[in-house]
């Protein structure tokens, strides 16, 4: 006789559940009809979609209007985090913000240490061997000081690699990268909570081990 198979655990059942954000907006929005009428699947990915494609317009539309870098590539990876797993640790507002700003200053560190401040980025003359080494260097202490700071957000390795490759390397459209991720984590905490999802103002509550965990047995 087959055993029943067991309940599933907590990664993929936060996987399962992520459609709740979807369940609760359209009841928000006296919608919830369209719950009966089309599959949650297609509702999902329709919600991923309308807000990736409203967040990144807004920025590019900012950007395009401040003649700033109010959008970069690793938005892309940080919206999708937003609004497909918000859930996870590594979609909170601390991890994000925090992580995007360790990516910008280990990439403009790089940067400075190998003498590339004011050089023309990889897309204009090609790769050399102090653009590698910023490259590798931006890219390893953005993640080891992630680990550290416990703010893993994994968009940021994109991030310091856009400015160590030379792409993106004034000082104040290095601030105006923190300030795009900035204004997205802000839609994102408002479009989860109105999603009624218990979507965190800064850091996402860490799990509380079960009553009598950790005592010792008898």
């Amino acid at each position: 006789m087959t055993k029943p198979e067991p309940p599933r655990s907590s990664p993929e059942r936060l996987r399962l559940l992520d459609p709740l954000v979807v369940r609760g907006l359209l009841r928000r929005l006296r919608f919830a009809n369209l719950l009966e009428r089309f599959p949650e699947r297609p509702l999902w990915a329709l919600f991923v979609f309308v807000n990736g494609f409203v967040s990144i317009c807004i920025m590019a539309a900012v950007g395009m209007l401040s003649h700033t870098p109010f959008v970069f590539p690793s938005l892309g990876p940080t919206a999708f985090l937003f609004f497909f797993t918000p859930q996870s640790p590594t979609a909170s507002p601390r991890h994000t913000i925090y992580g995007h700003a360790i990516g910008i200053l280990c990439g403009y560190f790089a940067l400075r240490i190998m003498g590339l401040s004011h050089a023309p980025s990889i897309t204009a003359v090609g790769i050399n061997d102090e653009r590698i080494v910023a490259a590798g260097l931006s890219l390893g202490l953005t993640g080891a000081l992630m680990i550290l700071f416990k703010a893993a957000h994994p968009p940021a390795g994109a991030t310091t690699l856009i400015i160590s490759l030379g792409i993106v390397v004034r000082p104040l459209s290095l601030v105006v990268i923190e300030v795009a991720v900035v204004a997205l984590t802000l839609q994102a905490i408002a479009m989860n909570r109105l999603a009624g999802l218990d979507y965190p103002l800064w850091a996402a509550r860490e799990p509380q081990p079960p009553a009598g965990a950790g005592s010792g047995g008898g």
